[in-house]
């Protein structure tokens, strides 16, 4: 992790440090709701972050140790960011954020997803944040699966 002098030892100051600005909760919003992973699906999403802002936030929530990159293939095309444990503590947060703001949207500014979403949160907030650490869970061990079958295949090749 990055040795950083904080303005404060105040634990709300330091978060404000590292997630300040919008981007860096939009992208762990991005990994650990919708399972985005990827450069590309994270700049196709609908806030339309450029390119060098998001390459700063991938690089700062590494080093901060909040996701990881792995590249399987050695390509930029193919780097994936995972949330870490550290990161996937964070969703908790960002459901909290949500309920803030959500009565600020009707129902018909948000899509089916939004709505689905919006009914799971009011149902049982505790059970939507288990099942979405689980399911995010599940998923990147999916793409660890893979990447060592890729791996296997790759050293029976050579």
């Amino acid at each position: 992790m990055k040795n950083n002098n904080y303005r404060s030892t105040c634990a709300i100051a330091m978060s404000i440090d590292l997630f300040g600005d919008k981007w860096s909760l939009l992208i762990l919003r991005d990994m650990l709701l919708h399972r985005k992973s990827t450069f590309k699906e994270f700049s196709n999403s609908k806030e339309k972050i450029a390119s060098n802002i998001l390459t700063s936030r991938l690089v700062h929530l590494i080093e901060f140790g909040y996701i990881t990159k792995v590249n399987p293939k050695g390509t930029k095309k193919s780097a994936v960011f995972l949330a870490t444990r550290k990161g996937i503590c964070v969703l908790p947060l960002l459901v909290e954020l949500y309920m803030i703001s959500i009565d600020s949207l009707t129902d018909e500014q948000l899509n089916e997803s939004q709505l689905a979403i919006k009914s799971e949160i009011f149902k049982d907030r505790e059970l939507f944040v288990n099942s979405r650490r689980e399911k995010y869970i599940d998923f990147v061990n999916q793409i660890q699966n893979e990447i060592i079958e890729n791996q296997k295949v790759a050293l029976k090749n050579v």
